[in-house]
């Protein structure tokens, strides 16, 4: 069991190499991308891991002190108490959308709870990958911390190691294959999976502001990520000024949209192609297609404009898979009850996003709907608050970790 001591300076060094290498993380995950904003992932990927490694560091003494628990009369005069205790050897398999946070933010927390820790990143973004090898493999030694490359067979093997434990952030349908394989050797397993995140735009919302968050989450790394609102619900006499309002704040943030780098490419050419099939589909379903920026000028440079369908048929693609790209569905409601009956008809959220200004209402959709996380009148922010658990509910995950949640 590492003393505070080492594991601080384990997290010290985890911070000067993020802090070291920031201008090459920048510089390899555009690269991987085609383009990426500097600007995302400076926020996303250096200053996530580095606050993730200092609140760890913070709090170390509290998490490390052994806890007294209350002991029952009949038990009397024995004490108890819970003593932290590391598991052993922590495997985190990352995903491609974030691949140094994602890949970092989860090894902090093993090392923080004195485990040692083995990291497979995705084969999707092979610079950053190599990058992550390099900069790891400097910083610690192997016995502690070790990255293992590789493409999909190495990853399938990386699964059925008799891991302590094991994170894996990606799909629903890998993280089934992901925890087919960890049961076999009983692996306790944490899975940040995904599914289809609803943002519900209430009558009482203030509908630009909403409008804003809802353009920013959904075009933020163009829309891959695993907390991006996926379709949104607003109320139906207000659908038509919903979508021009998302539509508008979208240009306001993206005035050269077909310029810009700091608009974000689509990791891969299948990945685009399935984006692009999944609008063409909705659009010969008769749905009505509002674009923010030009196919001419996005689709060579592997990027999508900002694509909103208008009650798409429940029947196609964007409607049933994970979107994962700058496509959003919007769809008109009756009624709050109806908004919640259309979130509880599908599969439990990763994320639940609600705008409004009517409490009452608010506190009817906390309680009536499921999901592993929310914010109120804004996207995305939760993700980003280290003392709360991030994690799934259903096929949208299961377990937690960030903050003292991860500290197993």
């Amino acid at each position: 069991s590492p003393s505070r001591e080492t594991r601080a300076a384990r997290l010290d060094a985890m911070i000067a190499a993020v802090e070291a290498n920031e201008a090459r993380i920048v510089r390899t995950i555009a690269e991987d991308f085609g383009t990426r904003a500097a600007a995302e992932t400076l926020s996303a990927e250096v200053i996530m891991s580095i606050a993730a490694a200092r609140m760890a560091k913070k709090h170390l003494g509290k998490w490390m002190r052994p806890r007294k628990a209350p002991t029952p009369l009949y038990l009397k005069p024995a004490r108890s108490q819970v003593i932290p205790q590391p598991l052993g050897v922590v495997g985190v398999i990352a995903p491609w959308n974030y691949p140094v946070q994602l890949a970092l933010t989860p090894a902090i927390a093993a090392l923080a709870a004195g485990n040692r820790v083995m990291i497979k990143p995705s084969a999707l973004t092979p610079r950053t990958r190599e990058l992550l090898k390099e900069m790891l493999s400097a910083a610690f030694e192997e016995s502690v911390l070790a990255v293992v490359t590789g493409g999909v067979e190495t990853g399938a093997a990386f699964t059925r190691v008799p891991f302590d434990h094991l994170l894996f952030t990606g799909s629903t349908a890998i993280g089934r294959k992901v925890a087919e394989e960890a049961a076999k050797n009983l692996t306790p397993v944490t899975l940040e999976l995904g599914g289809k995140s609803p943002a519900i735009v209430d009558a009482s919302a203030d509908l630009a502001r909403a409008a804003r968050s809802i353009a920013h989450g959904k075009t933020y790394n163009a829309g891959q990520t695993c907390v991006a609102p996926d379709y949104v619900l607003a109320p139906r006499d207000r659908l038509d000024a919903t979508v021009e309002a998302i539509a508008a704040a979208a240009r306001d943030l993206y005035p050269e949209i077909d310029t810009t780098p700091d608009y974000t490419s689509i990791v891969s050419d299948r990945h685009f192609a399935r984006l692009a099939s999944m609008v063409e589909e909705a659009r010969a379903a008769g749905a009505k297609i509002v674009e923010v920026g030009s196919q001419n000028a996005l689709h060579p440079r592997r990027k999508l404009p900002l694509t909103l369908i208008v009650e798409p048929p429940a029947t196609t693609r964007v409607m049933q898979e994970e979107i994962f790209g700058p496509v959003l569905p919007v769809l008109p409601v009756d009624s709050a009850d109806d908004a919640i009956d259309r979130v509880n008809a599908g599969e439990r959220p990763l994320a639940l996003y609600w705008f409004g200004d009517d409490r009452a209402t608010q506190d009817k959709v906390l309680e009536r709907t499921v999901s592993g996380g929310v914010t109120i009148n804004d996207t995305l922010m939760h993700v980003a608050q280290e003392n709360l658990p991030f994690g799934g509910v259903g096929k949208s995950g299961m377990g937690a970790y960030h903050g003292e949640a991860g500290f197993v």
